[in-house]
């Protein structure tokens, strides 16, 4: 991991990232920018103290990497945010309530087993009208934020340890063998969606290989700062795919899919796989296998920030929505600008995070688009939570590889497909 203060060092404070900061663009404020912060975290590593005000600033930042491709010096601020949380967290300056709602929400949210057993509280919360966000922000807003959130719960869908390739629909030769990561929330609430992933890839001549053991991959944690909780649940997922020996590991999950091309940087050492989007697999197979039906729709793509600004996959989930037939892709005003979603900042920061998710859920309704598709479980909750709260006529929101899917099996989809 690189030294802090060699990364610090790199900004020379030019400005070009402000315009790409939601934060600046909503609030104006320098130290809410990205070379506000590392001036802040300069003071810090000159002796200053990590005070409340530091934290705030920093707690404030989504992360959402969209200042990185606009530095012209090539500060690395995906590196710098992640140690920047770190300090704010090892210093224990927060007020006990603040603890007790982060401690409580990484008790839970990492780990698939706990989320999926919360599936049933849920369902009774929702059946006694106790899930209202009105009646939960008398508690605390985080609580009201994770009702608005929460999405309907289907039945899980159970998948297989090994889905076996069928190029075209046909039995015949494989084209690769890859690891399929299910994650944790996506596994509690978006299982529909691997197994989604799990069909587009077999049908595209892979072989899926989805082991046993495998959990949540460290994300929210290391984009939390809780590093030392990051590192375990990393090397558990690590370890379950280097058993499962395949060489690339696919995810449908945009923090996810960032987070395992960081592995390197976390664990001190390389895996034994490369990690790659589906997307990003799915072009670099080449001349697609499956027949694409039509979808005569209206489509409109949205960024999700660690799929966009984390990995620099961009063109490759407009290439294969533009290959469906009858599919009329459009782009809204600041596609790739951060919806509020953000690990769990709509959980830790719901204001700020219900402010850009207007902006954004505004900006896809002015398309026209009958569908909103985007890369990550958490861009789904955060825009349709934001389409909901605007009370007007709104889109289906679905994963990408969902209107892939479609598209091979020749469904029709409607917004109750969301």
């Amino acid at each position: 991991m690189a030294d802090l203060r060699a990364l610090t060092d790199m900004c020379v404070h030019c400005g070009f990232c402000l315009p790409a900061c939601p934060t600046y663009q909503l609030w104006g404020e320098e130290m809410d920018s990205p070379r506000g912060r590392i001036h802040l975290l300069r003071q810090m590593l000159d002796g200053g103290q990590v005070s409340a005000s530091v934290a705030r600033h920093v707690d404030a930042c989504l992360g959402c990497l969209a200042c990185v491709p606009a530095c012209p010096s090539g500060v690395r601020y995906d590196e710098i945010i992640p140690q920047a949380r770190a300090l704010v967290e090892s210093a224990g300056r927060r007020p006990w309530l603040d603890r007790a709602v982060r401690a409580g929400i990484f008790a839970l949210f990492p780990y698939p087993r706990r989320l999926r057993l919360a599936r049933g509280p849920l369902r009774l919360a929702r059946a006694a009208g106790l899930d209202r966000p009105e009646l939960l922000a008398r508690v605390h807003p985080s609580l009201a934020a994770a009702a608005a959130l929460a999405p309907p719960l289907r039945p899980p869908v159970r998948l297989p340890t090994r889905v076996r390739a069928r190029p075209g629909g046909r039995p015949g030769a494989r084209r690769a063998v890859v690891g399929l990561l299910t994650g944790c929330v996506q596994s509690a609430f978006f299982s529909h969606v691997s197994a989604a992933t799990a069909r587009v890839l077999a049908l595209e001549g892979c072989d899926v290989v989805i082991p046993r053991g495998q959990g949540c991959c460290g994300a929210l944690s290391r984009h939390a700062g809780r590093d030392a909780q990051a590192r375990r649940l990393a090397r558990r997922t690590a370890a379950a795919f280097d058993r499962a020996g395949v060489d690339v590991v696919v995810t449908d999950v945009a923090g996810c899919g960032s987070m395992l091309k960081e592995y390197e940087s976390l664990l001190g050492e390389s895996p034994r796989w490369t990690a790659m989007d589906v997307t990003e697999l799915l072009v670099s197979l080449g001349e697609p296998l499956a027949r694409r039906h039509p979808l005569p729709l209206t489509v409109a793509y949205h960024d999700a920030c660690h799929l966009s600004h984390g990995q620099g996959v961009r063109a490759q989930p407009r290439d294969l929505l533009a290959g469906i037939p009858g599919l009329r892709l459009v782009s809204p005003v600041d596609a790739d600008v951060c919806c509020g979603s953000a690990g769990v900042y709509n959980l830790l920061e719901p204001a700020t995070a219900a402010e850009l998710g207007a902006r954004k859920a505004a900006a896809l309704r002015a398309t026209g688009a009958e569908v909103v598709a985007a890369g990550n479980p958490g861009c789904l909750l955060q825009i349709a939570a934001a389409l909901r709260a605007a009370d007007a006529p709104r889109p289906a929101v679905l994963h990408t590889v969902q209107l892939l899917d479609a598209s091979l099996r020749g469904l029709v989809l409607s917004a109750a497909s969301s």
